[in-house]
Order: structure tokens, then C-alpha cells, then sequence
């Protein structure tokens, strides 16, 4: 069975991208334990556009809307009822699916 890839276009205003990098790099680590996790990364945009691209690869869809109703959800939700809430750093938000058909990694020397 074919790894997924979710890609998150996430559209950010050029004075938010510090804010947008260091939430990420706060939460480092949150996905790593989670059940059919294999890849992750942030991509920032080098010209032509305010995408930033957040690549997340898993063993399976079921793996993935798994992390999304549980970790992913409470992440967000954390800090409760009264907590004051962060404004997104990103303007616009668009879920890009995939499935692996090829891949191919460094030959071993």
C-alpha cells in the first residue's frame, strides 16, 4: 500500500513568516510519535510566491485522519477556554492529498 502526502499550502504575509517558522519550530517534535508518521517538512518560499509548503508524509490515510482528530486537534485546542488566542500567521489555508507512486533515495557508495 502506497504512502499519503499532505501538503499544506499555508499563504503568508512576508511580515508573519518569522512568526509562522518559530510556532513550527516550537512544536517540534508533536508529530514525530504519532502512529504511521514517516516525513516532515516546512518548505519556505524562495521567490514568487507567499506559499509556504508544510509536507507531511504517512504510512496511510486512516494514519493520518488519525493524527488529525486526536494530536493535531488538541494541539490546536490546547491552553483551554480563556487562553488568549494566537491570530494565524497564514492568511489562507489549502490541503493538497497525494499518493506515492515512485520514489528513490541516494544510491549507498
Amino acid at each position: 500500500m502506497p504512502s499519503v502526502v499532505k501538503i499544506n499550502v499555508l499563504t503568508v504575509p512576508e511580515e508573519q513568516r518569522e512568526v509562522l517558522e518559530k510556532r513550527f519550530a516550537s512544536r517540534a517534535g508533536s508529530v514525530e510519535g504519532s502512529d504511521g508518521f514517516e516525513w516532515f517538512e516546512l518548505l519556505r518560499p524562495v521567490e514568487g510566491t507567499d506559499q509556504y509548503l508544510v509536507y507531511t508524509r504517512w504510512r496511510s490515510e486512516e494514519d493520518f485522519q488519525a493524527w488529525m482528530e486526536g494530536p493535531m486537534k488538541a494541539a490546536h485546542q490546547r491552553g483551554g477556554e480563556d487562553a488568549p488566542q494566537q491570530k494565524p500567521a497564514s492568511s489562507g489555508s489549502t490541503l493538497w492529498s497525494f499518493e506515492v507512486v515512485q520514489q528513490a533515495a541516494p544510491k549507498q557508495g
